[in-house]
């Protein structure tokens, strides 16, 4: 059974920082391509990171030099940290696995991160 367990959410001044943390199981962790996701009130979820096996990352334009996405394939866990918070960044935080060979995908239940101005 495959399971992804965000957590680290909660609420934050803006300028604060929070590290969001997704333990997985049941998964290839190290084969898989994991990202955090978010969702704000009324909009689509967006992708706001992504790492590949090999660590190559990506981000999103609005958090680039503030949020850094890493994993440890050892502790099968994906994090994503969040310096110089904003109100704009408050949303729920998905966590995301995508296994390439088999092209299947999975997703946690979500966290929630409020940012105060």
């Amino acid at each position: 059974q495959v399971q992804l367990v965000e957590s680290g959410g909660g609420l934050v001044q803006a300028g604060g920082s929070l590290r969001l943390s997704c333990a997985a199981s049941g998964i290839a962790f190290s084969s898989n391509i994991m990202g955090w996701y978010r969702q704000a009130p009324g909009k689509q979820r967006e992708e706001v990171a992504r790492i590949e096996g090999g660590g190559s990352t990506t981000y999103t334009d609005s958090v680039k030099g503030r949020f850094t996405i890493s994993r440890d394939n050892a502790k099968n866990t994906l994090y994503l940290q969040m310096n110089s918070l904003k109100p704009e960044d408050t949303a729920v935080y998905y966590c995301n696995g995508f296994t390439p060979f088999i092209r299947r995908e999975y997703w946690g239940q979500g966290t929630l991160v409020t940012v105060s101005s």
